[in-house]
C-alpha cells in the first residue's frame, strides 16, 4: 500500500483515538529520542518552534524535524554547546480503511461498509500557541540556534514561528 499524504491526517477533525487497551497492533512511534545535546547545563538563551495553527504531527515528522535539527545544531556548535526537547508526545493513533486497487478490486472488498481503520502510526495533537521543539544555548550561537529551527520547521505541516523566550536581551 502506498502511504498517503500528511495533508489527509493534519487536520483536528475527529475525537482522539488515545486508548491503548481498546487499540490492537499498529506500529510504535518512530520518535524515541526527545533531549538533545547537553541536558544538565545552564544555557542562558532559549528559542522555540511555536504552533500557530491547531493540528496534529504525524510521529514520521517530528523525527524527522528532530534529525534535520540535530545534524544542524552537532555540526555547527558541537554537541557540548546546546539542549534541544522536541515537546509534543504522539499519543493519537492514525486510521486508514485500506482499499484495493487494480482489476477486479470492486467485486472483492465492500467499499465503505464498516469503514473504522485500521492504526497506521501515530500522531501528536498540537494546539494553536503550543511550542513544538525548543533549543537553549548561548548568546553567540543563538542566530545558528534559530537557523536550525528555521529548517526544522519546513518538516510541520502547520504554520510556525521562532520566538526568543528568555535572553532576548542578551541578543541585543
Amino acid at each position: 500500500m502506498v502511504k498517503r499524504p500528511a495533508y489527509c491526517y493534519s487536520r483536528v477533525d475527529r475525537p482522539p483515538y488515545t486508548r491503548k487497551k481498546f487499540i490492537k497492533g499498529g506500529p510504535e512511534p518512530k520518535i524515541r529520542i526527545f533531549d538533545l545535546g547537553a541536558a544538565n547545563k545552564e544555557f542562558p538563551v532559549q528559542l522555540s518552534l511555536v504552533a500557530l495553527e491547531k493540528c496534529q504531527i504525524s510521529h514520521s515528522a517530528l523525527e524527522a524535524a528532530r534529525v534535520h535539527v540535530n545534524r544542524y545544531l552537532t555540526n555547527r556548535l558541537g554537541r557540548e554547546n546546546y539542549h534541544m526537547r522536541i515537546v509534543p508526545y504522539p499519543h493519537h493513533h492514525l486510521r486508514e480503511n485500506k482499499m484495493m486497487t487494480g482489476a477486479g478490486a470492486d467485486r472483492l472488498q465492500d467499499g465503505m461498509r464498516r469503514a473504522f481503520g485500521k492504526p497506521i502510526g501515530t500522531a501528536a495533537r498540537v494546539k494553536s500557541g503550543s511550542c513544538l521543539i525548543f533549543v537553549r544555548t548561548n548568546p553567540d550561537m543563538a542566530q545558528t540556534a534559530k537557523q536550525a529551527l528555521q529548517r526544522g520547521r519546513h518538516k510541520f505541516p502547520c504554520p510556525s514561528k521562532i520566538i526568543v523566550e528568555k535572553g532576548a536581551e542578551l541578543l541585543r
